[in-house]
């Protein structure tokens, strides 16, 4: 396991939210439980507009770009790779220029095989170029790392797309494609959080095909599969009893995928949501009773135990299955720390996906 070490050039955006990180530990999961008093509030009813929703919206408190592929080579051998850029607001209000601005970015890379994990960080302000997202054409980046559109790219589909990023060990350049729109998360995109207000609007493209090449100790293969990306802001994620999640984004058969997270509560009374896509790209809430998740083996990282393996019930839907990790110690030892990888699944339904555990 690596991390990049962080570029002259981002030194003063590190140390910026490197602080902001540390002051906000103590109120849920890095600080997305603490108020936000004159950031904008997510209200059910939203319109969404693409392609302005495709990029940020430096009204609200946090935001994020978010994709996570499950790959193979040309030997049939699995890998996984992720790509996420991070928009904190530190304060409410206007936007200045330059360096009076009060964004600051994050950016997060990995790769992941079964016998190794390899993972990278960056930060930057906003105002000064650095990093940022325009919504048309689509461009997301920070530093050299971007997910970039082009002409030809559907504001519907938010495809095509061309991404790349590299740590001091890995690096990789994928294509992506889809042919189905974007799909809205929660209900309508409005993703409840919790009973007491908390939620974000949130949208996913879970039909992304992707095809490129990734590098490992300079040893690049060329590799294919699915991706999924995910889109999503609030000013208040989390409530300040909630200490994280155990998120799910599934490959089903015959191309339904599966959104599912927990939300962890201090007093043990975890929240449980998630949404079924069909094919053609239709979304609906799953949240019921007698869904559930179940841990069912734990692995040991820097004296943490997380639960790496797990059982999914839906029984509205007929899954049951159980999910194994790629590679266990998926950790990301990041500023803000969490686990995630690719996963396998068997049982009722069999396919790929992706786990992400926070808070732990």
């Amino acid at each position: 396991m690596s991390a990049e070490m962080i570029s002259r050039r981002a030194f003063a955006g590190g140390i910026a939210a490197l602080a902001f990180a540390h002051r906000a530990g103590a109120q849920g999961y890095a600080g997305l439980g603490d108020t936000a008093n004159g950031f904008a509030p997510v209200t059910a009813g939203k319109v969404f507009a693409f392609p302005a929703d495709h990029g940020p919206h430096p009204e609200f408190r946090i935001e994020w770009w978010y994709l996570t592929a499950n790959l193979t080579d040309a030997s049939g051998a699995a890998c996984g790779l992720q790509w996420t850029l991070f928009r904190q607001a530190t304060q409410p209000g206007p936007q200045a220029e330059g360096w009076a601005n009060r964004q600051v970015w994050m950016g997060h890379a990995a790769v992941t095989r079964a016998d190794t994990h390899r993972f990278s960080e960056l930060f930057a302000r906003g105002g000064v170029g650095q990093a940022g997202v325009e919504a048309k054409p689509f461009m997301a980046w920070i530093d050299d790392w971007e997910m970039k559109g082009s002409a030809r790219t559907d504001d519907r589909t938010l495809a095509p797309l061309t991404l790349k990023a590299s740590g001091v060990d890995f690096s990789y350049a994928l294509t992506l494609e889809a042919d189905r729109p974007v799909v809205l998360q929660g209900h309508a995109g409005y993703s409840r959080k919790s009973d007491r207000g908390q939620a974000s609007y949130y949208y996913s493209q879970p039909f992304f095909r992707a095809r490129g090449t990734l590098t490992i100790d300079d040893r690049p293969v060329n590799v294919s599969g699915e991706a999924w990306m995910d889109r999503e802001w609030s000013s208040q994620p989390l409530a300040s009893d909630q200490t994280g999640w155990d998120w799910f984004s599934l490959h089903l058969p015959d191309d339904e995928k599966l959104m599912l997270y927990r939300l962890r509560q201090k007093d043990g009374r975890d929240n449980l949501f998630g949404n079924w896509i069909t094919p053609d790209g239709r979304s609906v809430e799953i949240a019921a009773p007698g869904n559930s998740l179940t841990p069912l083996a734990m692995t040991e990282i820097d004296g943490r135990k997380l639960p790496t393996s797990w059982r999914v019930n839906l029984p509205t839907r007929g899954l049951v299955i159980e999910t194994t990790p790629l590679n266990p110690r998926s950790w990301m030892g990041t500023g803000f720390s969490y686990w995630e990888g690719p996963i396998r699944f068997t049982g009722s339904h069999a396919g790929i996906g992706y786990l992400e555990m926070t808070g732990y």
